[in-house]
């Protein structure tokens, strides 16, 4: 392993490659109805899993399960009902996020998993102030010229197979962090990813909660 990997503030990072599956009502934002995370450290050169956690999640009544999210993960209306609410899947997610130990969540294409936690921060308001990484624009810098940058492009490049249930959370976090950890060994023949803070400089999403405050354009 090279620099990025020997970089003291990448070594003391917990990753948390997270994945959200939703429904999306018309007239609010994506609701989510599972969700799955997974924690790795770099230590003394080879990656280490430190935790693991998958839930369903209820969706409120507003945000019902249509058979578009049906068919395209494989949850119904019925397996549902008696899941998690939204504050008893999220914050017992929160509540595994050490005080203290840096984190950064890892997501493909982060904006999504950002906006669903940023609607969800009074249930996860650590996991709300954590920021992220995108494997997007680092497979962008890395592996200039494919196709696309979807996972399933991503997945094929780096030949890793599909899951048979591609598109439930834990299974697409299990690919995600396949992808994550291909790119990060890509990254250590990169001479711009030296250390962590130009990882996150090339792929970083900085949470919203974390975001500072515009003053009013208007005032006076």
């Amino acid at each position: 392993m090279g620099s990025l990997t020997e970089d003291p503030a990448f070594r003391a990072t917990t990753f948390v490659v997270i994945d959200f599956e939703t429904t999306t009502p018309t007239g609010f934002p994506a609701q989510p109805i599972e969700v799955a995370a997974l924690a790795l450290r770099c230590e003394d050169g080879a990656w280490k899993e430190t935790g693991r956690s998958a839930s369903l999640i209820r969706p409120p009544a507003f945000a019902p399960v249509t058979p578009a999210d049906t068919a395209q993960t494989g949850l119904t209306a019925e397996q549902l009902q008696q899941a998690p609410t939204p504050a008893q899947a999220l914050g017992a997610l929160d509540r595994r996020l050490a005080v203290g130990t840096p984190y950064l969540l890892v997501a493909q294409h982060a904006a999504t998993e950002a906006g669903i936690i940023h609607h969800q921060a009074e249930h996860c308001p650590t996991l709300a102030r954590t920021d992220l990484l995108d494997t997007i624009p680092l497979a962008k810098h890395l592996i200039p010229g494919l196709a696309n940058y979807k996972l399933d492009t991503l997945l094929a490049h780096f030949g890793i197979p599909q899951p048979a249930d591609r598109h439930r959370a834990p299974a697409d976090v299990d690919v995600t962090a396949k992808v994550f950890l291909h790119l990060i060994s890509a990254a250590e023949n990169d001479p711009q990813l030296l250390d962590l803070a130009a990882l996150v400089k090339t792929a970083g999403r900085t949470a919203k909660a974390n975001r500072p405050i515009q003053a009013d354009l208007f005032d006076a």
